[in-house]
C-alpha cells in the first residue's frame, strides 16, 4: 500500500467539507482523503492544501503539526509568476529547495461535459495521461480560487477530486476559512533563505535521503598480482583477488529491504570471470574462513567425501561455520577496457550493475560489525574495478514471518583458487555433498537458500550441460532442479570481448549452467519445514561430468539455513 500512496509523492496529495461560499481574500483550508479500490487507506497523513487568490501551498498534516518523518516536501504555487517552488526537508534543518516555472504551462487537458457535485460544489471534470495513467480531476470555479492536492490541474480552478485508472483517488472532505494567514506563512519555513538547485540535483537529493546508504568499496581493483598490498581499511588475499573490509552496519529493521549494490568494469582482464560478494561476522573469527586468509586454507575444517581429494573451507562443521555469500555474480567478457573492439550496430555498455536483495539476512546484518568481501577469480594483473555499497530501505511492518535463525551451511565456491583452494569437484563421487547439523532449539519454517551454478570442461563439460541437482534432507529426496539459462544472448552488449564463431554466435550468447556472462545468479528457496531438536543431515547430489584432457568440470555451490526461532 505504501508503494501506491509512493506514486503521488511527486505530484503531492488530500481533501474537504463545508457549504458556505467565501470572498476571494480569505485562505482556504482543503483537507483530503485517500482511497485505493474504493476503501479507505488504512494510517493515512491526510493532504491539506491552503490557497488564496495569490498562492497554494500543498502539504500535510503531520508536516504542518511537526510530526512528520523525514524527508518530507511541500510546494507553494506563485499564482503572480505561474511558478511552482518545491522545498524539502531532508532530515531536521537540512533543507533544499527547486523552482519551476515551465509545467504549469504545459499541462494538457481534455475538457469533458460533465457536471457532478462534491461538497455542494458544481465540479467540471478534466482527462488527462500521465506515464500511461488515466487521470481524471473534478474541479470548481465557484470559490474563484486556484489548487488541487498536486501540481496538477493548478490552473483549472479548485481540484476536489482526482481519480487514477479508477483505482486510487484523493478527494476534499473538509473546506475551511482561516482568518488573516496565507499560506506561505502556514508552510513554517522561511524559503528564501533555503539554497536554490536545480531540478534534477533536487530530485536526486530528496531520493536518496529516503534511505541509508552505507559504502564498502570504492573504485576498487580485483586482480592477479604480487604488488597486490593490504592497507589500513582494506585486506588483500591471493595475490589481490579477494578483497576484505570491516564495516559497521546501522540497526535494521526486520521489516527492512536491504540491498547489495555492486558496479563492474574491466580493467584488463577479457574473459567472463566467477564473482561473489560474502560476509564473515567478526565475532569468534578463529573459528570462520578469516582463519584461512591469515594462516592459508588448510587451517580450515575439511570435508572428504573419498573421492582423493580434502577440500578445505567448503563446510560448516564443529565449530567452522562459511562465508554467507551474500551474491554470486559474473563479470562479462571486457566490459569498458574492450569497448574499442567495433562491430556494426553495437554499441557496449559502460559497466554492469548489480543489485541484488540481501533482506533474508537482516537479523545478522543489524547492529553488527561484519566483515565484506569481493572474489573475482582472474590471473590477469589489470583484472577489474568494482565499487560495492549497501542501502537499507524501511518498510513498514507486515505480519510476514521473521527469519532470525540464520546459519552458513556450505560455500564450495573457492575464494582461495589463487592461494591453492582446491575446486569443488566433489560431485564426481556418489556421495557428491555431505552436511551434517544440530539444532539446539527447533527452528519453525526453515528454508535452505541455495545458489548452484556449473562450471570447467569444454563443449561437453558442467558449464554448458543441464545437470540435475537433487536436494536430500535426512535421507529423504526433498527438491531437484536443473540449474539453466537460456537468456545469455540478451547481455551481448555487456561483452564487446566475446569470441565470435562461425555459426554467427558469441561465447556470451551460449546458454550455461545458471549463469550468463554479465549477470547475477538468484538463489533458490526450498522450504525445509520445521526443523526439530538434534541433528540432521544435508546431502547434495550432482552428476558431474568427467575430465576432458586438462579440462575438469566442477560446481560452485553455497547454502544458507533460514528459519524462525
Amino acid at each position: 500500500m505504501k508503494k501506491l500512496i509512493y506514486f503521488f509523492l511527486i505530484l503531492y496529495t488530500s481533501i474537504s467539507s463545508s457549504q458556505n461560499k467565501f470572498p476571494t481574500s480569505d485562505c482556504l483550508k482543503i483537507t483530503y482523503s485517500k482511497k485505493s479500490n474504493g476503501k479507505e487507506i488504512d494510517n493515512q497523513n491526510p493532504i491539506w492544501i491552503f490557497a488564496n487568490e495569490n498562492e497554494t501551498l500543498i502539504t500535510s498534516k503531520n508536516i504542518i503539526t511537526k510530526t512528520a518523518t523525514f524527508p518530507n516536501e511541500q510546494t507553494i504555487i506563485k499564482r503572480s509568476n505561474n511558478t511552482i517552488i518545491q522545498f524539502a526537508e531532508l532530515k531536521k534543518t537540512n533543507f533544499t529547495k527547486t523552482t519551476d516555472s515551465i509545467s504549469l504551462a504545459n499541462q494538457k487537458f481534455e475538457l469533458i461535459d460533465e457536471i457532478k457535485d462534491i461538497l455542494g460544489y458544481k465540479c467540471k471534470k478534466a482527462k488527462t495521461v500521465i506515464n500511461s495513467n488515466q487521470i481524471e480531476l473534478w474541479y470548481t470555479n465557484d470559490l474563484k480560487i486556484k489548487g488541487a492536492p498536486t501540481t496538477l490541474g493548478q490552473n483549472l480552478g479548485l481540484v476536489l477530486e482526482l481519480n487514477r485508472n479508477n483505482t486510487f483517488t484523493i478527494s476534499a472532505v473538509k473546506i475551511e476559512k482561516l482568518k488573516k494567514t496565507t499560506p506561505d506563512a502556514i508552510s513554517g519555513i522561511d524559503i528564501s533563505s533555503v539554497k536554490k538547485t536545480d531540478i534534477l540535483t533536487y530530485r536526486d537529493l530528496l531520493w536518496k535521503s529516503r534511505f541509508k546508504t552505507i559504502p564498502v568499496f570504492e573504485n576498487e581493483t580485483i586482480s592477479f598480482s604480487d604488488t597486490n598490498k593490504s592497507n589500513d581499511s582494506i585486506l588483500k588475499f591471493a595475490n589481490g583477488t579477494v578483497i576484505l573490509k570491516k564495516v559497521t552496519l546501522p540497526a535494521i529493521k526486520s521489516s527492512s529491504k536491504v540491498f547489495i549494490n555492486l558496479q563492474e568494469q574491466s580493467n584488463g582482464d577479457a574473459y567472463d570471470r566467477t564473482g561473489t560478494v560474502f560476509m564473515i561476522p567478526t565475532e569468534n573469527e578463529e573459528n570462520t574462513f578469516i582463519k584461512g586468509f591469515k594462516n592459508g586454507v588448510k587451517t580450515l575444517a575439511s570435508y572428504d567425501n573419498g573421492n582423493g581429494k580434502i577440500y578445505h573451507g567448503a563446510v560448516s562443521k564443529d565449530n567452522f561455520r562459511t562465508p554467507v555469500e551474500l551474491m554470486r555474480f559474473f563479470t562479462p567478457f571486457g566490459i569498458k577496457q574492450y569497448n574499442h573492439i567495433e562491430l556494426k550496430d553495437k554499441t557496449w555498455h559502460d559497466k554492469v550493475n548489480y543489485r541484488q536483495d540481501i533482506s533474508d539476512f537482516n537479523s545478522i546484518l543489524s547492529n553488527h560489525e561484519v566483515w565484506i568481501g569481493v572474489f573475482i577469480g582472474n590471473y590477469d594483473k589489470g583484472g577489474h574495478k568494482i565499487s560495492l555499497n549497501m542501502t537499507v530501505h524501511d518498510e513498514e511492518d507486515t505480519d510476514k514471518s521473521n527469519l532470525n535463525f540464520v546459519s552458513p551451511l556450505f560455500y564450495t565456491t573457492n575464494i582461495l583458487e589463487m592461494a591453492g583452494q582446491e575446486y569443488s569437484s566433489m560431485f564426481d563421487n556418489e556421495k557428491g555433498l555431505i552436511i551434517e547439523f544440530d539444532i539446539t532449539k527447533e527452528v519453525k519454517n526453515a528454508k535452505l537458500k541455495y545458489i548452484s551454478t556449473g562450471h570447467g570442461g569444454w563443449e561437453n563439460g558442467d558449464e554448458f550441460v543441464p545437470k540435475l541437482n537433487s536436494i536430500f534432507l535426512d535421507g529423504k529426496n526433498i527438491f531437484s532442479f536443473t540449474p539453466w539459462r537460456e537468456d545469455c544472448g540478451s547481455y551481448r552488449l555487456y561483452n564487446p570481448a566475446s569470441g565470435n564463431f562461425n555459426n554467427g554466435l558469441s561465447s556470451s550468447d551460449y546458454s550455461r549452467s545458471n549463469w550468463c556472462p554479465g549477470t547475477i545468479t538468484n538463489p533458490m528457496t526450498i522450504d525445509l519445514g520445521n526443523l526439530t531438536i538434534g541433528k540432521h543431515i544435508l546431502q547434495i547430489k550432482i552428476p558431474q561430468g568427467k575430465p576432458e584432457g586438462s579440462s575438469f568440470s566442477y560446481w560452485n555451490l553455497s547454502g544458507v539455513l533460514l528459519g524462525e526461532q
